[in-house]
């Protein structure tokens, strides 16, 4: 086989001219009539044992190409573009050019490849100061938690539902008059508060008591998930069972030594605030990265080929496809639900797509600028924590990943580190000074 690669007028589009030997098409023709000859029958031969020579005399040999070239072009494919050293992007635009029987079999690929990239200033990018103080309240707040955590669910007696407590009741939903599917339980536990039921109805239990038979009147949602519900009002009756409210630890050395490695509370609560501190600190370096990349996005420069951003838009639409079906929803149902075609929400992820694309393209440039390079080594170690997160052992884990899931693995690799790099030299500067340049620039204009 061999490989001419040949560079388009239109930019970043290559086409590979492949050329397959006339041996390799013949075996392929004979592979096609293996598959083909037990539909075949002529006179004389029972079906599936007519010779190759008879169906090629009576129908002429093209009756194989078809089958033979399905058969030739993935493999040809395949290896043409990895010989040609292209970066391809986008699915091939294959036409056969010669299809003969005794000569090479050739075909042409049309593809897109990965654009060039003219990076802007990458290194002391201007960020946004993030103050990761971490205050008395913040502690309060994740130690509450931590206490909510470990409440004790009591009953309550001798008054009233209130706000956050639990009430256990059944009910009965009815609309225009008719019980509705889905309407009707019996000792549910519901937190009032929690958001958890139509909007209104949580609000009608507060005061109300043990015993007490509720009429709960609420208004569905326009986007309810049910349409013959939407909209539209509905009657509630409900049943008060019992109230149940959460009964929360004291803050004591017992509660510290509960929860955490630490005898005395006050040691806890230090360790709290280390790691609220370690948490604001990554969380800043976050926002600050992801700031500082997008002004390099902008001040950077690259053509994206269409081809391109149409495989990001169907490769995120696939993803969002696999995380309904996690919930039990197909696309077609959520495109449904949402009222729009699969070509509406092409339109509506092709800006993030493209994001995405330039914020890739941009921390490969910087990975090459700076020299990065991912030894087989790292890639071993990422696997090796990947296995801890899943609970693996390393070397089953290794067994199960490809030669290219380990090269796009040293790609995002470079990205990681080319991030890191970024971060490394960002510039942040405070908020109140940020908002008076923007003024000056403002004022300058007018």
């Amino acid at each position: 086989m061999s490989v001419q690669v040949e560079n388009l007028e239109e930019k970043n589009k290559v086409k590979l001219t492949i050329e397959v030997s006339a041996e390799e098409f013949g075996d392929a023709m004979l592979e096609a009539y293996k598959k083909q000859k037990k539909d075949i029958s002529l006179p004389g031969f029972r079906k599936g044992k007519v010779p190759m020579n008879m169906i090629e005399k009576m129908y002429e040999p093209g009756v194989f190409y078809e089958e033979a070239a399905n058969i030739l072009i993935p493999q040809a494919y395949r290896s043409a573009a990895q010989e040609s050293g292209e970066d391809i992007v986008s699915r091939p635009d294959i036409e056969v050019t010669q299809i003969e029987k005794g000569k090479p079999f050739i075909f042409t690929a049309e593809v897109a490849v990965k654009p060039e990239v003219t990076l802007g200033r990458y290194i002391g990018v201007e960020v946004t100061e993030i103050d990761t103080q971490v205050t008395d309240e913040d502690v309060m707040n994740e130690i509450d938690r931590e206490r909510e955590n470990n409440a004790r669910i009591i009953n309550v007696e001798g008054r009233a539902i209130e706000n956050g407590d639990t009430a256990v009741i059944d009910y009965e939903g009815f609309s225009d008059g008719v019980a509705f599917d889905g309407g009707k339980a019996e000792n549910h536990s519901l937190e009032i508060g929690s958001g958890s039921f139509i909007p209104g109805f949580e609000d009608q239990l507060i005061g109300r008591n043990v015993g007490d038979e509720v009429e709960v009147n609420v208004t569905f949602p326009e986007s309810y998930h049910a349409p013959e519900l939407a909209g539209k009002d509905a009657v509630f009756q409900v049943k008060i069972h019992e109230i149940k409210t959460k009964e929360l630890p004291e803050l004591d050395d017992e509660f510290a030594q509960d929860v955490s490695e630490f005898d005395a509370v006050d040691e806890y609560m230090a360790s709290v605030r280390e790691k609220i501190q370690e948490r604001k600190a990554a969380e800043a370096k976050q926002t600050q990265q992801e700031e500082a990349l997008e002004k390099i996005v902008a001040d950077s420069q690259m053509d994206i080929p269409s081809e391109m951003l149409d495989m990001q838009c169907e490769n995120m639409i696939n993803q969002y496809a696999q995380q309904m079906a996690q919930q039990g929803l197909s696309l077609d149902q959520y495109l449904k639900i949402a009222g729009i075609t699969l070509e509406e929400l092409g339109d509506q992820v092709r800006p993030e797509a493209e994001f995405r694309i330039r914020q890739d393209l941009v921390l490969e440039a910087i990975a090459k600028a700076e020299g990065i390079e991912i030894a087989d080594e790292d890639v071993d170690a990422e696997i090796e924590r990947m296995a801890v997160l899943y609970q693996m052992e390393a070397d089953q884990l290794k067994s199960y990943v490809t030669d290219d899931e380990r090269e796009n693995m040293k790609l995002d690799l470079a990205s990681r580190a080319a991030l890191e790099r970024v971060g490394e030299g960002m510039k942040p500067r405070a908020k109140a000074e940020e908002d008076d340049t923007a003024a000056e620039s403002a004022d300058a204009e007018e």
